[in-house]
Order: structure tokens, then sequence, then C-alpha cells
């Protein structure tokens, strides 16, 4: 390595940490205060960096937090991949996969989403941006469940089945943002995995 390429690299190194450090202030802002409370300044002051020095990596408030939730996404679903090993075998294989997918939907992630949601609903140039940010990580989370429950698709009513699974799942994930919803939504999985054990052949499951 050169002279002249230590400093470059020292700078990119800084500028690397600086992104992963707004991502995550971002994340805790919204889960925190709110969309109305996670202003640029408040996410660049828990970041430790300047206004300034944050505008330099996200131009806006919108396209920080958006990138933020995108980033989050991928490593929680790579995380979610990495447990896949602890379901791959037993009779209730189908409610451990189940109870796996549900922690997508569980924790900070899942509370920053909310709260881009709801204010892209009065915002017009915000929902620009969830919209497809929505439509991003839905389609992730339908290919995790796939890949999961080992689903062959091609089988009439499995896409649907899939997206059912994701969307009692996704009102699981809001009820717990009220009350800790653990021991329910155990009992409620449980039935789902018992449909889905008998309502798809063994060989999309794999359960049987």
């Amino acid at each position: 390595m050169t002279g002249a390429e230590k400093p470059e690299r020292k700078i990119q190194a800084r500028s690397i940490a600086t992104h992963a450090r707004l991502v995550e202030a971002a994340i805790s802002s919204l889960v925190e205060l709110g969309w109305t409370g996670a202003t640029m300044a408040v996410i660049a002051e828990r970041a430790g960096v300047s206004r300034g020095a944050s505008q330099h990596h996200f131009r806006t408030r919108d396209e920080l937090v958006t990138a933020a939730v995108l980033h989050v996404s991928r490593v929680r679903s790579d995380e979610i991949r990495a447990k896949k090993a602890a379901t791959d075998v037993g009779p209730r294989r189908t409610f451990a996969v189940l109870m796996l997918l549900a922690s997508f939907y569980l924790g900070p992630l899942f509370t920053a989403a909310v709260q881009l949601w709801v204010g892209a609903v009065s915002d017009a140039r915000l929902r620009g941006l969830v919209g497809p940010l929505e439509a991003h990580v839905g389609k992730e989370a339908h290919r995790l469940a796939v890949e999961l429950l080992r689903v062959d698709e091609t089988i009439p009513g499995a896409r649907e089945l899939v997206q059912a699974t994701l969307d009692l799942l996704r009102g699981l994930g809001l009820a717990n943002l009220m009350r800790d919803d653990g021991v329910r939504r155990k009992k409620i999985l449980r039935a789902w995995a018992h449909t889905l054990d008998h309502v798809l052949p063994a060989r999309v499951t794999g359960c049987r």
C-alpha cells in the first residue's frame, strides 16, 4: 500500500462508519420518537455527526429513513436465513418456521417501518418513496417464506397461502406493538401451522 492510499482508505472507512451510524440512528429515532420526532437534526445528533455531514450521505430525511429500513430489512432476512437449519427437521417444522418468520415483524425494524407508513399517509412525497420500499420488502419477505416453508408455487393456491401467512404475521406484529402478544401469537401460529400441514401437499411443506 502506497502512502497516498493509506489516507484514502482511512477516509473511506470513516465514511462507511458514518453511514452505518446514521442508519442505526434513523431506526432508533423512528422507534422512540415516531416520524414527526425523527428529524434530520435529531438523527445526526444521535449518530454523532454534523448536519452537513449527514446530508453528505443522505440529502433528505426521507431518503435516509427509507434507506435505513431497506438496509435493516436485508440484514434481518440474512439473520433469519442463517437460523434456517434449526427448522429443517421435526414434526413441528412448520410451526418453527412460522415462529422464525414472525420475528421479521417484531422488534425495531417493524416498528420503524410502521412509523414510515403512518407518515406516508399524510405526506405524498414520502408515500412516493415508501410505496416502492414496501413492495421491495414485501417481495423479499415472500421469497423468504417460500424458501423456508419449501413451497412449490406452481401448485394452485400455494402462492395465496403464502401471502395469507405473511398477512397474518404482519397483523400479529401490529398487535405486538401495543403489548406483549407472545402467548396468543404462539397459539395462533400453532393453529395456522396445523392448517398449512393439512391444506398443502406434503411435498410442498416438507413436513410429513
